[in-house]
């Protein structure tokens, strides 16, 4: 094999899953920089590195060095010790630090860092804050590497060290020699696939009990992100079978000691063909029986609001804000006032608004403890909009603590409130539904609003249709579309489809609902960016990014939201100085989107914002939701993702005035009535088909809503 040795200049790639780099080297005494390619999982800009290899001449790339074996080095000369510093890969260092350090220091700069940083207060601009930064950064980094260097051993991406160490802090590598499976449960982005390949390396069994107990609650981890509550056994142990690939009685033997454990639960319901045994994760079960329990208790509760005459109060507040209440919307604030828990759901232009309005018209005449919550940061601004009333998320609401790792509004310290109404409950699942009845004090009324025709909560369990079906409290459903919402072809047509109804698409010029055929996948992915970048803000002057929204049944395909949130970033926002890490490429100014709830930063599952600032001195993202900075650190950014175009379901509670949906039978696993529903009733001002009439058609008339299993119904 051939050998070279340089200090890398800059890495033009690197996949952040495979460690698979593209770099380009600095070789002393050569001008021109070398291409080396292949897996350096750990290499950083600015360092040495002594590769084996042999030369190829790609036919697009030219001549390339393909690395096999590699050593880093620390940089020895001048240039590389600027280099390396200058790379961001220490905070509180830069390109203008690095030359000052290096110039004073020349090529003993390294030791000093080592060996005596306070030194590095002599250097011009060096102060006591910023040394402090750059001896904990230099600190992590040593250890991180250690971690790194570990791991690649054992398979696990290198992407992974930071989140790691910052997690187990110097026990890293203790804690996965004693347990590789924890990195499952505790790093984001770490599977159990990824930890099991770590332990078969390690040499645990395939039938060992710490394997076959991960297993268990990974896959019942799985089932939660698909809906899921609890599970049957029986078919819950067919799917643990397929993922640990053990005989199915091992795996039977230790729900028993992990049930012992407390960590999981099994229990008989009557289900609907009968007794059937069901497995829950315990935190799930504790749930869906704390909501029973607490909503006994708010229905027995004794209201301190003073009793009204009803009719009268309505009578009031119709004047008051100059409107006219249907039957359906009378019905609704009555019984709001004479039930301490009350349900409204309806499409949109049934008048949900209308009655909230009227309800804390009528509420703050008898008291100011009122509070409004909404599931998502948009539905709570848009609740506040309408009406003139500060409104919450649910999370904000219950001031969740990252000191104690849950909420600090719950039984012991309860919302201050005599009545709360809560928007978008539909997208309240089962865990969030708890913490929130808790917190509510046994004399408030709660009012939860919502619609049950649009997709159930991103996470686990559809409460708000199962509470309506147990009838456990009064539920007023509102049928009637009002005079004004009915001249918008979005909510007529949106109704249409919740009834089966093929939506009217004639392409008016005053409609706001327009179908653009074609037949081909690629023929829709060409007509979106320029629909997005050009038709659509000369027409109706719509701005590309903040006004449009593109969504997708799916993520995968050529017409999901990955493809399309790559042209359309090329097309909307190009750059040519990328941030690239972990597989993703972020420019300042993108529109990006939160995969996870993030308590510590106060950004939740779904919430869309902007990059407003990549600094690579200090290795953050900034990212403005809505007015809230949020810093990204940038081990943090595969929380992130593209948000020019979304899935449906992630963009739930959240409206734009202009949607554009591609609907296609490449679509075809996730062609269903509610999530055509739930997309075309985003559109706030305009909506847009692109696709064929026979995955519309399919849309409508599939009815089916994939199955979730929970036991709330059968708990009450």
């Amino acid at each position: 094999m051939d050998e070279i040795h340089g200090h890398i200049e800059r890495i033009t790639f690197q996949n952040g899953e495979n460690g698979y780099t593209v770099a380009r080297l600095k070789e002393p005494k050569k001008k021109d920089l070398t291409t080396i390619v292949g897996t350096l999982t750990t290499v950083q800009v600015g360092e040495t590195v002594r590769c084996k290899g042999f030369w190829k001449n790609d036919l697009n790339y030219g001549f390339q060095f393909q690395v096999k074996e590699y050593e880093v080095e620390r940089p020895s000369s001048k240039e590389g010790i600027k280099k390396y510093l200058s790379s961001g890969l220490v905070k509180g260092i830069g390109p203008v630090f690095a030359e000052r350090i290096v110039e004073y220091y020349d090529i003993e700069t390294l030791a000093i860092i080592d060996d005596n940083p306070d030194a590095l207060l002599d250097v011009n601009g060096i102060g006591g804050k910023r040394l402090e930064k750059i001896k904990a950064c230099w600190d992590e980094q040593r250890a991180i590497r250690e971690v790194m260097i570990f791991l690649q051993g054992y398979g696990i991406s290198p992407t992974y060290a930071k989140k790691i160490f910052r997690t187990y802090e110097e026990k890293s590598i203790e804690i996965i020699q004693d347990n590789p499976y924890q990195l499952a449960k505790d790093i984001w982005g770490i599977g159990f696939k990824t930890a099991d390949h770590t332990a078969r390396k390690m040499g645990i069994a395939m039938d060992a009990d710490i394997r076959i107990d991960s297993g268990v609650e990974y896959a019942l981890s799985e089932l939660s992100n698909e809906g899921h509550t609890c599970y049957p056994v029986d078919l819950f142990l067919e799917k643990a079978h397929e993922l640990l690939e053990v005989d199915a009685h091992l795996i039977d033997q230790r729900l028993e000691a992990i049930i012992k454990d407390g960590r999981i639960i099994l229990e008989t319901l009557d289900y609907q063909e009968g007794p059937k045994v069901f497995i829950w994760l315990k935190a799930f079960y504790l749930s869906e029986k704390g909501i029973v329990k607490e909503f006994d208790r708010l229905l027995t509760g004794q209201s301190p609001l003073k009793q009204i005459n009803i009719e009268k109060a309505i009578d009031w507040a119709q004047k008051e804000l100059t409107i006219q209440l249907a039957a359906q919307q009378h019905q609704a604030v009555s019984q709001c006032f004479q039930e301490k828990i009350h349900i409204i759901t309806g499409g949109p232009g049934t008048g949900k608004s209308t009655i909230t309005k009227v309800i804390l018209a009528i509420a703050r005449k008898l008291t100011d403890k009122i509070l409004l919550a909404a599931p998502t940061g948009r539905a709570a601004k848009r609740m506040a909009e309408i009406t003139k009333i500060e409104a919450k998320t649910i999370h904000s609401l219950l001031e969740f603590d990252f000191g104690i790792n849950g909420f600090r509004r719950n039984k012991e310290k309860p919302l201050e409130c005599n009545i709360i109404i809560v928007d978008e409950a539909s997208m309240i699942d089962t865990v969030l539904m708890y913490n929130l009845l808790k917190a509510i004090p046994t004399h408030a009324r709660l009012i939860l609003v919502g619609d049950t025709d649009q997709l159930p909560s991103v996470g686990p369990g559809n409460v708000l249709k199962d509470l309506i079906d147990v009838n456990i409290c009064p539920t007023t459903t509102l049928t009637e579309i009002f005079r004004q919402a009915a001249n918008s072809q979005i909510i007529l047509n949106a109704h249409a489809i919740n009834t089966g109804i093929f939506p009217t698409i004639s392409n008016k010029y005053s409609s706001d609902f327009f179908f653009i055929e074609r037949e081909e996948p690629e023929a829709i992915l060409q007509l979106i960016p320029t629909l997005v970048k050009t038709r659509l803000p000369q027409k109706y002057d719509f701005d590309p990014i903040i006004d449009i929204q593109v969504l997708s049944p799916m993520n995968r395909g050529i017409i999901g939201t990955r493809n399309l949130n790559t042209i359309l970033q090329k097309e909307l926002n190009p750059s040519t100085e990328p941030l690239i890490k972990m597989g993703r490429t972020f420019h300042v100014k993108d529109k990006v989107m939160q995969l996870r709830n993030n308590y510590d930063k106060e950004v939740y599952n779904g919430d869309v914002g902007s990059i407003t600032k990549i600094d690579r001195i200090e290795q953050e993202i900034l990212v403005d939701f809505e007015g809230q900075e949020v810093i990204y650190d940038f081990s943090d950014i595969d929380q992130l993702t593209l948000a020019y175009a979304a899935s449906i379901h992630k963009f739930q509670g959240s409206e734009c005035p202009c949607i554009i949906m591609p609907l296609h039978m490449t679509h075809y696993m996730m062609l269903y009535r509610n999530m055509l529903y739930t997309g075309i009733t985003r559109g706030k001002k305009m909506v847009i088909v692109v696709g064929t009439k026979k995955a519309l058609s399919l849309a409508v008339r599939n009815d089916k809503i994939s199955q979730r299993f929970a036991g709330l119904q059968s708990f009450f």
